[in-house]
Formats: structure tokens, C-alpha cells, sequence
């Protein structure tokens, strides 16, 4: 009976010694279905937790450039992507695209303007128009393109109200602050009792998130197994319930 108690708590001993606190820096835009994909990968792995930290991509890439205790970083964008890969931030061949969107123009199901397509946040009764900041949020750099594509961004540059997140922005047209604004359809999804998706805007550049492992992350060999599982069908099928496409 001893040996058996005593094998029990070895057990329980080792179980402990092998789980793992995972630290997820990711894009805004993957809050719910990282939520999810959070809990899934905690029923998989017994023990394993896995803590979330949600904000624009670039900032996320300042913290851990400063030393946050980070072991997986998801981004909305490649060009945030880089600059972690730039900084040597990045355990060697763990960078892998597992996620695409679409980038739309949404406006408040209460608003007053009827804004149609692209062409009329051009109109002088479009006032607000909120994107992310192109300096630090992806949504903000595909739209700042996109409009710079279509000989727009001179006219709306005056007209914009710049958010934080993409999820700022969300709130911003929701809220009906804004007439409309640029969001990811899979932000306007979720609030689609409150938005209206007005056109779905060509991005030269596809609309792609990358993950990756950070090297001096505390638990980079369990940072390795949350990757894996955003990639695997299991997470595959979680991020396509909420309307991200394969990459």
C-alpha cells in the first residue's frame, strides 16, 4: 500500500513538474477564437494554462523586445512579424503562417449616412471615419494601402479618427461614434447585430497572420506545442468557426 501511495504522488510530482504556464502575445483580432483555442489546448494537454496578452501587433513586439516573459507571438501582419524576426526575437524555424482575412468597410447599423460602397467615405457627410493607426496596427497599414490604391486616402486622410486596435475601432463604428470605419470581417462578425459590412476591400497584399516562438520565451518548448496546435485541425477548425480562412 505504501509503494502504491508513493507511486501516486510520484505521479502527481511529475505531472506537476511537466505542466506549464504559456504566455500568447497575439493580434487583437484573434481574441475569441484564441479564447477558444486556448481552452481546447487545455483539455489536450493536462496541467498546461495558457495566458493571453491582446493588443495591436506592433506594441505586443516593443514588449517583448524589452523583455516581457513571452513564448508565443501571433500578428496580424507580416511586417510586424519581421520586426520581431529583425530583432532576433524569434526561435529559428518557428515562423509559420496559419491564418488569412479580408479586410471591409462597416458602418453603424443606426447611422444616419448611407454609406454603399468604397467611393462614399469620399462624401462630405461622412465626417469620422476610424482605421487603425498605420504606424503600429496591420488593420491600419492594408487600409492606408488599400485607399492609397484606390486614389482615396488623400480625400479621407482629414476624416480619420485613429484607433488603438482593431478592436477600438470596432467599438468606435458600433458605438456610432464614426459613420464608418475598416475593420477585419472577422471583427465585424461578431458584432453583426450593430454593423453593417458596406464592401469588402482588395488588400495588394493578402491579409495574413504568422505565429511564431520567441527564443528566450520562459516556456519555449511548451510555446512549441501551442503553435503546433494553432496549426493542427483541431485549431484549424476553431479559427475557421470564426471566419478566418487557411493561409
Amino acid at each position: 500500500m505504501l509503494k502504491a501511495g508513493g507511486a501516486i504522488v510520484l505521479a502527481a510530482l511529475g505531472a506537476s513538474a511537466s505542466a506549464a504556464d504559456i504566455t500568447v502575445s497575439a493580434a487583437a483580432s484573434l481574441t475569441n477564437a484564441f479564447k477558444e483555442i486556448g481552452t481546447a489546448f487545455e483539455k489536450d494537454h493536462v496541467g498546461d494554462k495558457v495566458q493571453f496578452n491582446f493588443a495591436a501587433s506592433d506594441p505586443l513586439v516593443q514588449q517583448i523586445s524589452k523583455g516581457a516573459p513571452v513564448d508565443v507571438f501571433a500578428s496580424a501582419d507580416q511586417d510586424a512579424m519581421d520586426k520581431a524576426d529583425n530583432l532576433k526575437l524569434l526561435a529559428p524555424g518557428t515562423r509559420k503562417n496559419f491564418a488569412s482575412n479580408s479586410l471591409v468597410l462597416i458602418a453603424p447599423q443606426a447611422g444616419k449616412v448611407l454609406v454603399k460602397r468604397l467611393a462614399d467615405v469620399t462624401q462630405p457627410a461622412v465626417a469620422r471615419i476610424t482605421i487603425g493607426n498605420p504606424a503600429s496596427v496591420p488593420v491600419g497599414r492594408y487600409t492606408k494601402a488599400a485607399l492609397e490604391n484606390a486614389k482615396l486616402w488623400a480625400s479621407v486622410e482629414p476624416k480619420l479618427i485613429l484607433g488603438t486596435s482593431v478592436r477600438q475601432c470596432l467599438d468606435y463604428v458600433a458605438r456610432g461614434e464614426v459613420d464608418a470605419g475598416f475593420v477585419y470581417a472577422t471583427d465585424a462578425a461578431i458584432v453583426k447585430d450593430k454593423v453593417t459590412v458596406v464592401a469588402t476591400v482588395p488588400t495588394e497584399t493578402p491579409v495574413t497572420y504568422p505565429i511564431a516562438v520567441i527564443a528566450a520565451g520562459p516556456q519555449a518548448a511548451a510555446g512549441r506545442k501551442f503553435a503546433d496546435y494553432v496549426q493542427s485541425p483541431a485549431g484549424q477548425a476553431i479559427l475557421a468557426k470564426y471566419g478566418f480562412g487557411r493561409p
